[in-house]
């Protein structure tokens, strides 16, 4: 069981930076950010009205993602 929760450590820290990178695609406006813009991915036609939704996804995802590291 020891892999498992070292697997799941590692998955959480990913979640964690994915979160981090995404809020700063709402700041920051460059080739790398934009690649992991989630209004890109899901949206028809991305601009600089849905850039927010990055933000508002950034923020869960690395909030749940600490919380999941320091609950688990």
């Amino acid at each position: 069981m020891l892999i498992m929760k070292d697997l799941d450590t590692i998955v959480t820290v990913i979640g964690i930076i994915y979160g981090v990178l995404l809020v700063f695609t709402y700041f920051i406006h460059n080739k790398v950010t934009e690649a992991f813009r989630v209004d890109v991915m899901f949206m028809p036609k991305p601009s600089e009205t849905t850039r927010p939704l990055n933000l508002v996804a950034g923020i869960l995802i690395a909030g749940y993602s600490i919380y999941s590291l320091f609950k688990g």
